[in-house]
């Protein structure tokens, strides 16, 4: 089989989803590599590498896409790029299904089945597919550096001849992969660290890395399902602004990584709690691609807004373009070898992982969770 990758079009974007290793192990696996020309650039692997890796290197997207039989993505490809593949073929990238109807509508025209890396099941099994945690982990750690650079001080203690500096405090919403990344992180360089999270169950893990727990009494307001909140009530939000209201105070940066997979992110920090901060303080919204959880964050862009820097960048890990997209690229090739053999893919239907994330099959929107959110949407 024909494994294709094609440069990446969305903005903000620097990673390339296979990398020079992962293509010399699929071509060791009896798979045909195709590279565009460029698609490596903003990760830092050349042409060359690729061609030494085994590689075929095509010129131009057209040509790229109509030879692959599968073509693996970063981002969910353009409707315009959908029609320059074969019909039949296969997709691997992220999706967000639910958010790009059109595409899926373009996939199922061409009868072009896809699998979605952002809906492989948490399952121990694949834990080597799981792009979501392996990015998450990158961009938490970025997140705290970001913030650390537009921070007027330093963050550990230091005792000094002149006088004693005391440490900074971070406060981080979201516990999840990358909340523990950013508690862990913050850690390290000396900060003092507090975070709140919806699932309570997080509390141990954000007190193993040395952070302080800030837990809401009673979580009957929050759904959570395969690890991820589905949904959280207005009461359940309004409690635990409640809670970090004060806390937010004293906080010199606070990093917010909340999602709720199809809906808009919620907003934790309003204007108001903008306002209490320390004059100085950063806001890293790691949540500004979908939406953000500060009401004043603007994406792509770092505004100064009552005396606090918020920092509104997207796509934090293409920001490290060479780890994401090494680990990206072990991802998903993990996933292809599960998938397929260099023969031809195996559509093991009813296996668990094909079949959380299976999107598109023969000119069908297969997957249950897509179809519950755009039914959703729709009504």
């Amino acid at each position: 089989m024909k494994i294709t990758v094609s440069k990446e079009t969305k903005s903000f974007e620097k990673r390339v989803a296979l990398s020079p290793s992962a293509v010399k192990s699929l071509v060791k696996a009896g798979f045909v590599c195709i590279i565009e020309s460029g698609a490596g650039d903003g990760s830092y692997f050349s042409d060359e590498t690729y061609e030494e890796a085994g590689a075929t290197i095509a010129f131009g997207t057209a040509q790229a896409l109509r030879e692959a039989d599968v073509i693996v993505k970063v981002n969910a490809p353009t409707v315009e790029e959908v029609q320059f593949m074969k019909r039949g073929s296969v997709l691997i990238s992220y999706l967000y299904a639910y958010t790009i109807p059109t595409v899926i509508d373009a996939l199922n025209e061409k009868g072009i089945a896809s699998f979605a890396m952002d809906a492989v099941p948490r399952i121990s099994r694949a834990q080597k597919m799981d792009a979501l945690s392996s990015q998450a982990n990158l961009a938490g750690y970025k997140a705290v550096l970001l913030g650390a650079n537009a921070l007027g001080k330093i963050f550990p203690l230091m005792m000094t001849a002149a006088g004693t500096i005391t440490p900074s405090r971070v406060l981080v919403f979201g516990a999840g992969v990358a909340g523990l990344q950013a508690i862990a992180t913050a850690k390290r360089l000396g900060a003092v660290v507090e975070a709140t999270d919806v699932r309570p169950e997080t509390k141990e893990q954000v007190e193993s890395l040395g952070g302080r727990f800030l837990q809401v009494e009673g979580a009957e307001g929050v759904k959570v399902e395969g690890g991820y909140a589905r949904e959280v009530s207005a009461e359940y939000l309004q409690k635990q602004q409640e809670l970090i209201k004060n806390r937010i105070k004293e906080a010199d940066i606070a990093i917010t990584t909340a999602l709720v997979i199809g809906k808009k992110a919620p907003v934790l920090i309003t204007e108001e709690m903008v306002r209490s901060m320390k004059p100085g303080s950063v806001i890293v919204d790691m949540a500004v691609e979908s939406g953000g959880n500060c009401a004043l964050s603007v994406f792509g862009k770092t505004i100064i807004a009552h005396g606090i820097t918020i920092i509104g960048e997207p796509n934090l890990p293409s920001l490290l373009p060479v780890n994401a997209s090494e680990l990206y690229a072990k991802n998903i090739s993990t996933l292809l070898l599960h998938l397929a053999t260099s023969a031809g893919f195996k559509w093991e239907i009813e296996e668990e992982i094909t079949k959380g994330s299976l999107i598109t099959y023969q000119g069908e929107l297969v997957n249950a969770f897509t179809k519950e959110i755009l039914a959703k949407t729709n009504s």
